[in-house]
């Protein structure tokens, strides 16, 4: 069956989403299809804007509009704690919960010798400047509990450990091999409540 060009390229555009296989691209491509003009505009806009109006916030590295995101210009939060995640959708999860009240440092990934991601290609160095101008006590490891996450959870201690400052990990409510994008508010909530030492 042939299938007009404009559509096949929409799919083709789709399916390179995560998550997103061959029939849910062509669902999406027709439902869009079908979709007034008004709709289809408002959707292009908001991807548009995804780009160009959201930027990282030059202390966390958290997603924002502007120098610093709201969680770090904040004067309610506990300037005293940080979380330290993979990525910004690590923080959503987290908020979401309503259980934790620090402050946040995405680091953009984790350690993974095999794919090439060193020390060096994540915001560890950043982590470490920020116990220069910051008065932090306690530094908690909230990264997926899988065998990178783990391996960079170590790494990250080792190096804050000798200055002082207390760390702990987000206890063992998550499953080994999961993503705490994917975890329910309670897990994760819990999860932050009873964290442990490393």
């Amino acid at each position: 069956m042939q299938i007009a060009e404009p559509l096949l390229v929409a799919i083709e555009e789709l399916s390179k989403l995560p998550g997103i296989g061959k029939k849910t691209a062509q669902r999406l491509a027709l439902h869009i299809l079908k979709n007034d003009n008004d709709r289809v505009d408002s959707l292009i806009k908001s991807i548009k804007d995804l780009k160009t109006k959201l930027r990282f916030c030059s202390r966390c590295f958290n997603l924002s509009e502007e120098e610093l995101c709201e969680i770090c210009k904040s004067s309610k939060r506990d300037i005293s704690l940080v979380c330290v995640v993979e990525e910004a959708s690590d923080v959503i999860a987290i908020e979401k919960t309503h259980e934790f009240n620090g402050l946040y440092h995405v680091i953009g990934g984790v350690l993974s010798p095999l794919t090439g991601v060193t020390p060096d290609s994540l915001k560890i160095k950043e982590l470490l400047k920020r116990f220069e101008n910051e008065n932090i006590r306690e530094v908690i490891l909230a990264l997926n509990p899988d065998t990178e996450g783990e391996t960079t959870s170590l790494y990250i201690a080792k190096l804050i450990k000798p200055l002082g400052i207390s760390v702990t990990r987000i206890a063992r409510g998550l499953p080994i091999g999961g993503d705490l994008e994917f975890a329910d508010e309670a897990t994760i909530g819990r999860a932050m409540l009873n964290r442990i030492s490393i």
